[in-house]
Protein backbone atom coordinates (compact mmCIF):
# COMPACT_ATOMS: atom_id res chain seq x y z
CA UNK A 1 0.00 0.00 0.00
CA UNK A 2 2.85 2.47 0.45
CA UNK A 3 3.50 4.62 -2.22
CA UNK A 4 7.04 3.96 -4.72
CA UNK A 5 6.74 7.73 -6.80
CA UNK A 6 4.55 10.38 -7.62
CA UNK A 7 4.71 12.02 -10.50
CA UNK A 8 3.41 15.40 -11.55
CA UNK A 9 1.82 17.40 -14.68
CA UNK A 10 0.69 20.97 -14.53
CA UNK A 11 0.01 20.34 -10.76
CA UNK A 12 0.06 23.86 -8.81
CA UNK A 13 3.76 24.94 -8.63
CA UNK A 14 5.38 22.01 -8.86
CA UNK A 15 8.44 20.25 -11.25
CA UNK A 16 6.46 18.08 -14.14
CA UNK A 17 8.51 15.11 -13.14
CA UNK A 18 8.67 11.90 -11.04
CA UNK A 19 9.35 11.70 -7.23
CA UNK A 20 10.84 8.70 -5.78
CA UNK A 21 9.30 8.37 -2.37
CA UNK A 22 9.23 4.88 -1.78
CA UNK A 23 10.97 5.32 1.71
CA UNK A 24 8.79 4.47 4.72
CA UNK A 25 9.12 8.46 6.23
CA UNK A 26 9.74 10.86 3.55
CA UNK A 27 10.46 14.41 4.97
CA UNK A 28 9.93 17.56 2.93
CA UNK A 29 11.88 20.55 4.26
CA UNK A 30 11.50 23.60 2.96
CA UNK A 31 10.59 27.52 3.13
CA UNK A 32 6.81 28.39 2.84
CA UNK A 33 5.28 28.49 -0.33
CA UNK A 34 7.79 26.68 -1.96
CA UNK A 35 5.40 23.26 -2.81
CA UNK A 36 5.65 21.38 0.55
CA UNK A 37 1.74 21.63 1.05
CA UNK A 38 1.40 20.95 -2.96
CA UNK A 39 3.09 17.70 -2.98
CA UNK A 40 1.28 16.40 0.09
CA UNK A 41 -2.08 17.61 -1.93
CA UNK A 42 -1.51 15.68 -4.58
CA UNK A 43 -0.62 12.27 -2.71
CA UNK A 44 -4.43 13.31 -0.75
CA UNK A 45 -5.74 14.17 -4.44
CA UNK A 46 -4.80 10.20 -5.05
CA UNK A 47 -6.48 9.11 -1.69
CA UNK A 48 -9.40 10.61 -2.19
CA UNK A 49 -9.94 12.43 -6.00
CA UNK A 50 -11.12 15.68 -3.86
CA UNK A 51 -8.87 18.08 -2.43
CA UNK A 52 -8.08 19.36 0.93
CA UNK A 53 -7.32 22.55 -0.22
CA UNK A 54 -10.46 23.44 -3.01
CA UNK A 55 -13.42 22.33 -3.89
CA UNK A 56 -12.45 22.57 -7.69
CA UNK A 57 -10.09 20.50 -9.00
CA UNK A 58 -9.99 22.76 -12.11
CA UNK A 59 -7.87 25.43 -9.72
CA UNK A 60 -5.31 23.37 -8.68
CA UNK A 61 -3.60 23.66 -12.56
CA UNK A 62 -0.81 25.67 -12.59
CA UNK A 63 -1.38 29.47 -13.99
CA UNK A 64 -2.59 29.14 -17.60
CA UNK A 65 -3.08 25.78 -17.86
CA UNK A 66 -6.09 23.77 -18.30
CA UNK A 67 -4.96 20.12 -17.08
CA UNK A 68 -3.60 18.61 -14.60
CA UNK A 69 -2.52 14.94 -14.21
CA UNK A 70 -1.18 13.01 -10.80
CA UNK A 71 0.02 9.57 -11.77
CA UNK A 72 0.82 7.63 -8.05
CA UNK A 73 3.15 4.27 -8.06
CA UNK A 74 2.16 2.24 -4.96
CA UNK A 75 2.23 -1.34 -3.34
CA UNK A 76 -0.67 -3.57 -2.53
CA UNK A 77 0.05 -6.51 0.00
CA UNK A 78 0.05 -8.65 -3.00
CA UNK A 79 3.36 -6.88 -3.20
CA UNK A 80 2.21 -6.09 -6.92
CA UNK A 81 2.80 -2.46 -7.97
CA UNK A 82 -0.12 -0.73 -9.04
CA UNK A 83 -1.08 3.01 -10.86
CA UNK A 84 -3.65 5.45 -9.61
CA UNK A 85 -4.03 8.65 -12.51
CA UNK A 86 -5.98 11.52 -11.89
CA UNK A 87 -6.39 13.37 -14.93
CA UNK A 88 -8.59 16.96 -14.78
CA UNK A 89 -9.07 18.16 -18.06
CA UNK A 90 -11.80 20.48 -19.85
CA UNK A 91 -12.72 20.47 -16.45
CA UNK A 92 -13.77 17.15 -16.39
CA UNK A 93 -12.50 14.21 -13.65
CA UNK A 94 -11.14 11.29 -14.97
CA UNK A 95 -9.62 9.12 -12.32
CA UNK A 96 -7.62 5.38 -13.16
CA UNK A 97 -6.36 2.61 -11.38
CA UNK A 98 -3.93 0.25 -13.42
CA UNK A 99 -5.07 2.58 -16.43
CA UNK A 100 -9.04 1.38 -15.90
CA UNK A 101 -11.30 3.90 -15.80
CA UNK A 102 -12.85 4.35 -12.01
CA UNK A 103 -16.82 5.08 -12.07
CA UNK A 104 -17.02 5.60 -8.26
CA UNK A 105 -14.73 7.05 -5.92
CA UNK A 106 -15.44 4.70 -3.22
CA UNK A 107 -13.36 2.43 -4.61
CA UNK A 108 -10.63 4.98 -4.73
CA UNK A 109 -10.98 5.76 -0.77
CA UNK A 110 -10.24 1.79 0.03
CA UNK A 111 -7.30 1.74 -2.28
CA UNK A 112 -4.92 3.75 -0.49
CA UNK A 113 -6.02 5.42 2.92
CA UNK A 114 -4.35 8.61 3.73
CA UNK A 115 -5.15 10.14 6.86
CA UNK A 116 -3.91 14.31 7.17
CA UNK A 117 -2.61 16.21 9.48
CA UNK A 118 -3.06 19.54 8.69
CA UNK A 119 -3.64 22.81 10.32
CA UNK A 120 -6.84 23.51 9.80
CA UNK A 121 -7.86 20.43 11.04
CA UNK A 122 -8.42 22.66 14.36
CA UNK A 123 -11.49 23.32 13.04
CA UNK A 124 -12.71 19.62 14.31
CA UNK A 125 -12.05 21.09 17.87
CA UNK A 126 -13.16 24.71 17.97
CA UNK A 127 -14.69 25.20 14.22
CA UNK A 128 -18.52 24.92 13.34
CA UNK A 129 -20.79 21.93 14.10
CA UNK A 130 -20.93 20.73 10.06
CA UNK A 131 -17.01 20.69 9.96
CA UNK A 132 -16.86 18.90 13.27
CA UNK A 133 -19.66 16.43 12.07
CA UNK A 134 -17.41 16.44 8.74
CA UNK A 135 -14.66 14.84 10.52
CA UNK A 136 -16.83 12.03 12.08
CA UNK A 137 -18.22 11.17 8.89
CA UNK A 138 -14.84 10.71 7.26
CA UNK A 139 -13.55 8.23 10.10
CA UNK A 140 -16.60 6.11 9.56
CA UNK A 141 -16.42 6.29 5.61
CA UNK A 142 -12.79 5.19 5.94
CA UNK A 143 -13.81 2.50 7.52
CA UNK A 144 -16.83 1.87 5.24
CA UNK A 145 -17.55 3.47 1.50
CA UNK A 146 -20.84 2.47 1.48
CA UNK A 147 -21.60 5.32 4.50
CA UNK A 148 -20.90 7.99 1.92
CA UNK A 149 -23.69 6.84 -0.04
CA UNK A 150 -26.27 7.13 2.93
CA UNK A 151 -24.74 10.96 3.15
CA UNK A 152 -25.50 11.57 -0.22
CA UNK A 153 -28.77 9.94 -0.08
CA UNK A 154 -29.57 11.77 3.03
CA UNK A 155 -28.54 15.23 1.78
CA UNK A 156 -30.38 14.97 -1.26
CA UNK A 157 -33.57 14.05 1.29
CA UNK A 158 -32.99 16.53 3.63
CA UNK A 159 -33.12 19.20 0.72
CA UNK A 160 -36.48 17.75 -0.65
CA UNK A 161 -38.12 17.54 2.69
CA UNK A 162 -37.02 21.80 3.16
CA UNK A 163 -38.32 22.31 0.22
CA UNK A 164 -41.25 20.80 0.73
CA UNK A 165 -41.58 22.61 4.07
CA UNK A 166 -41.01 25.81 2.16
CA UNK A 167 -43.69 25.27 -0.36
CA UNK A 168 -45.94 24.19 2.65
CA UNK A 169 -47.08 21.02 0.43
CA UNK A 170 -47.47 18.95 3.98
CA UNK A 171 -49.41 16.74 1.88
CA UNK A 172 -46.21 15.24 0.54
CA UNK A 173 -44.21 14.80 4.01
CA UNK A 174 -45.74 11.17 4.86
CA UNK A 175 -43.59 9.71 1.84
CA UNK A 176 -40.48 11.95 1.73
CA UNK A 177 -40.59 11.65 6.34
CA UNK A 178 -40.10 7.75 5.59
CA UNK A 179 -36.95 7.64 3.38
CA UNK A 180 -36.04 10.76 5.82
CA UNK A 181 -35.72 9.04 8.77
CA UNK A 182 -34.52 5.81 7.64
CA UNK A 183 -31.27 7.61 6.53
CA UNK A 184 -31.32 10.08 8.99
CA UNK A 185 -31.36 6.94 11.89
CA UNK A 186 -28.54 5.33 10.10
CA UNK A 187 -26.34 8.20 10.17
CA UNK A 188 -26.62 8.43 13.92
CA UNK A 189 -26.10 5.25 14.76
CA UNK A 190 -23.11 5.05 13.03
CA UNK A 191 -22.07 8.73 14.39
CA UNK A 192 -22.78 7.29 17.56
CA UNK A 193 -20.70 4.21 17.25
CA UNK A 194 -17.51 5.78 16.42
CA UNK A 195 -18.00 8.57 18.76
CA UNK A 196 -17.97 6.05 21.34
CA UNK A 197 -14.94 4.63 19.94
CA UNK A 198 -13.08 8.11 20.08
CA UNK A 199 -13.98 8.31 23.89
CA UNK A 200 -12.46 5.01 24.65
CA UNK A 201 -9.00 6.69 23.86
CA UNK A 202 -9.49 10.22 23.85
CA UNK A 203 -8.81 11.00 27.15
CA UNK A 204 -6.01 9.15 27.90
CA UNK A 205 -4.19 10.29 25.53
CA UNK A 206 -4.87 13.66 25.72
CA UNK A 207 -3.65 13.61 28.76
CA UNK A 208 -0.08 11.55 28.15
CA UNK A 209 0.82 14.37 26.31
CA UNK A 210 -0.56 17.61 27.16
CA UNK A 211 -0.79 16.50 31.26
CA UNK A 212 -4.47 17.69 31.30
CA UNK A 213 -7.00 15.24 32.28
CA UNK A 214 -10.35 14.35 32.41
CA UNK A 215 -10.81 16.33 28.81
CA UNK A 216 -13.63 14.55 26.88
CA UNK A 217 -15.25 14.09 23.34
CA UNK A 218 -19.16 14.42 23.90
CA UNK A 219 -21.18 13.48 20.86
CA UNK A 220 -25.01 15.34 21.14
CA UNK A 221 -27.56 13.74 18.48
CA UNK A 222 -30.35 15.50 17.15
CA UNK A 223 -32.13 12.26 17.35
CA UNK A 224 -33.03 10.62 20.55
CA UNK A 225 -35.21 7.54 19.84
CA UNK A 226 -33.69 4.49 18.30
CA UNK A 227 -36.60 2.99 16.24
CA UNK A 228 -37.52 4.37 12.88
CA UNK A 229 -41.39 4.30 13.70
CA UNK A 230 -40.99 6.29 16.92
CA UNK A 231 -38.53 8.74 14.49
CA UNK A 232 -41.59 9.31 12.46
CA UNK A 233 -44.05 9.90 15.04
CA UNK A 234 -41.89 12.68 16.52
CA UNK A 235 -41.30 13.70 12.74
CA UNK A 236 -45.60 14.01 12.65
CA UNK A 237 -45.06 15.60 16.19
CA UNK A 238 -42.90 18.43 14.79
CA UNK A 239 -44.16 18.89 11.22
CA UNK A 240 -46.41 22.23 12.22
CA UNK A 241 -43.78 23.69 13.62
CA UNK A 242 -41.30 22.71 11.06
CA UNK A 243 -44.08 24.27 7.98
CA UNK A 244 -43.89 27.47 9.80
CA UNK A 245 -40.53 27.24 10.45
CA UNK A 246 -39.86 25.91 6.53
CA UNK A 247 -36.76 23.82 7.99
CA UNK A 248 -36.65 20.56 9.40
CA UNK A 249 -35.57 20.62 13.38
CA UNK A 250 -34.37 17.22 14.02
CA UNK A 251 -31.80 15.04 12.17
CA UNK A 252 -27.91 14.29 11.63
CA UNK A 253 -27.80 18.06 10.67
CA UNK A 254 -28.49 19.19 13.81
CA UNK A 255 -25.53 17.02 15.71
CA UNK A 256 -23.09 18.63 17.95
CA UNK A 257 -20.25 16.99 19.22
CA UNK A 258 -18.24 18.90 21.87
CA UNK A 259 -15.08 18.30 24.20
CA UNK A 260 -15.82 19.04 27.98
CA UNK A 261 -14.02 19.14 31.03
CA UNK A 262 -15.43 18.87 34.38
CA UNK A 263 -19.29 19.28 32.59
CA UNK A 264 -18.06 22.49 31.17
CA UNK A 265 -17.36 23.80 27.63
CA UNK A 266 -13.56 22.37 27.40
CA UNK A 267 -12.59 24.47 24.31
CA UNK A 268 -13.69 27.93 24.66
CA UNK A 269 -11.00 28.15 28.02
CA UNK A 270 -8.07 26.04 26.38
CA UNK A 271 -5.32 27.63 25.52
CA UNK A 272 -4.45 27.47 20.97
CA UNK A 273 -1.68 24.85 21.57
CA UNK A 274 -4.60 22.69 23.78
CA UNK A 275 -6.90 23.15 21.08
CA UNK A 276 -4.59 21.86 18.24
CA UNK A 277 -3.87 19.15 19.95
CA UNK A 278 -7.26 18.25 20.28
CA UNK A 279 -7.18 17.85 16.82
CA UNK A 280 -4.12 15.60 16.59
CA UNK A 281 -5.43 13.29 18.86
CA UNK A 282 -8.69 13.04 16.73
CA UNK A 283 -6.09 12.32 14.16
CA UNK A 284 -3.90 9.69 15.86
CA UNK A 285 -7.41 7.78 16.98
CA UNK A 286 -8.78 7.89 13.89
CA UNK A 287 -5.39 6.27 12.39
CA UNK A 288 -6.18 3.91 15.35
CA UNK A 289 -9.78 2.78 14.81
CA UNK A 290 -9.49 2.33 10.93
CA UNK A 291 -6.26 -0.04 12.03
CA UNK A 292 -8.12 -1.81 14.07
CA UNK A 293 -11.80 -2.38 11.92
CA UNK A 294 -9.55 -2.81 8.54
CA UNK A 295 -6.58 -4.44 9.60
CA UNK A 296 -4.21 -2.29 7.42
CA UNK A 297 -2.15 0.36 8.44
CA UNK A 298 -2.64 4.21 6.45
CA UNK A 299 -0.59 6.65 5.69
CA UNK A 300 0.03 9.70 7.59
CA UNK A 301 0.22 13.05 5.20
CA UNK A 302 1.65 15.65 8.30
CA UNK A 303 1.60 19.54 7.31
CA UNK A 304 3.54 22.16 9.34
CA UNK A 305 1.90 20.29 12.72
CA UNK A 306 4.36 20.22 15.06
CA UNK A 307 4.83 24.47 15.47
CA UNK A 308 2.73 24.99 18.08
CA UNK A 309 3.91 22.22 20.33
CA UNK A 310 6.77 22.54 22.65
CA UNK A 311 9.79 19.94 22.12
CA UNK A 312 8.56 17.70 24.91
CA UNK A 313 4.99 17.39 23.42
CA UNK A 314 6.10 17.13 19.69
CA UNK A 315 8.19 14.13 21.44
CA UNK A 316 5.23 12.52 22.95
CA UNK A 317 3.38 12.77 19.95
CA UNK A 318 5.93 11.07 18.07
CA UNK A 319 6.37 8.74 19.76
CA UNK A 320 2.61 7.58 20.63
CA UNK A 321 1.73 7.76 16.49
CA UNK A 322 -0.23 4.08 15.63
CA UNK A 323 1.88 2.55 13.33
CA UNK A 324 1.63 3.21 10.10
CA UNK A 325 2.48 2.24 6.08
CA UNK A 326 4.47 4.95 5.55
CA UNK A 327 4.68 9.04 6.63
CA UNK A 328 5.33 12.23 5.02
CA UNK A 329 6.08 14.98 6.85
CA UNK A 330 6.53 18.65 6.35
CA UNK A 331 9.25 20.70 8.18
CA UNK A 332 10.76 24.08 7.68
CA UNK A 333 14.45 24.72 7.21
CA UNK A 334 14.73 25.65 11.68
CA UNK A 335 12.71 23.36 12.55
CA UNK A 336 14.67 20.02 14.50
CA UNK A 337 13.52 17.64 12.37
CA UNK A 338 16.90 15.29 12.40
CA UNK A 339 14.95 14.59 16.09
CA UNK A 340 12.31 12.31 14.32
CA UNK A 341 15.03 10.79 11.65
CA UNK A 342 15.14 7.21 11.25
CA UNK A 343 17.64 4.83 9.53
CA UNK A 344 14.98 4.43 6.19
CA UNK A 345 14.00 8.61 6.49
CA UNK A 346 14.01 9.69 3.16
CA UNK A 347 14.65 13.65 3.10
CA UNK A 348 13.59 16.05 0.24
CA UNK A 349 14.60 19.89 0.20
CA UNK A 350 11.88 21.52 -1.77
CA UNK A 351 12.61 24.87 -3.64
CA UNK A 352 10.39 26.54 -5.96
CA UNK A 353 8.38 22.88 -6.79
CA UNK A 354 11.34 21.22 -6.92
CA UNK A 355 13.07 18.58 -4.91
CA UNK A 356 16.54 17.84 -4.25
CA UNK A 357 17.77 14.94 -1.74
CA UNK A 358 19.66 15.54 1.08
CA UNK A 359 23.28 13.77 0.91
CA UNK A 360 25.26 12.17 3.35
Amino acid sequence: MPFLSASFYNFRNLENATVDISSPEVFLVGKNGQGKTNFLEALYVSSYGTSFRTRSLAQICTKDEKEFSIRALYKESDNISHTISIIIQDKKKDIQKNFKKIKNSKELISTIPCILFHGDDIEFAVGTPSRKRFFIDQSVSLCNSDFIEALVKYSKALKSRNVILEQKKASLLDSIDEIFASLALLITNERKNIVEEYAKHFSLIYEEISGVSGVEMVYRPSIKVESEEDLLILLAEKRQNDLIDRTSSIGPHRDRIHFIKDKKPFTERASNGQRRLISLVLRMIQAKIYSEKTGRKPIFLMDDILLELDPEKRQKFMELLPPYEQLFCTFLPGEPYKNYQKETTKIFFVEDGRFSVERG
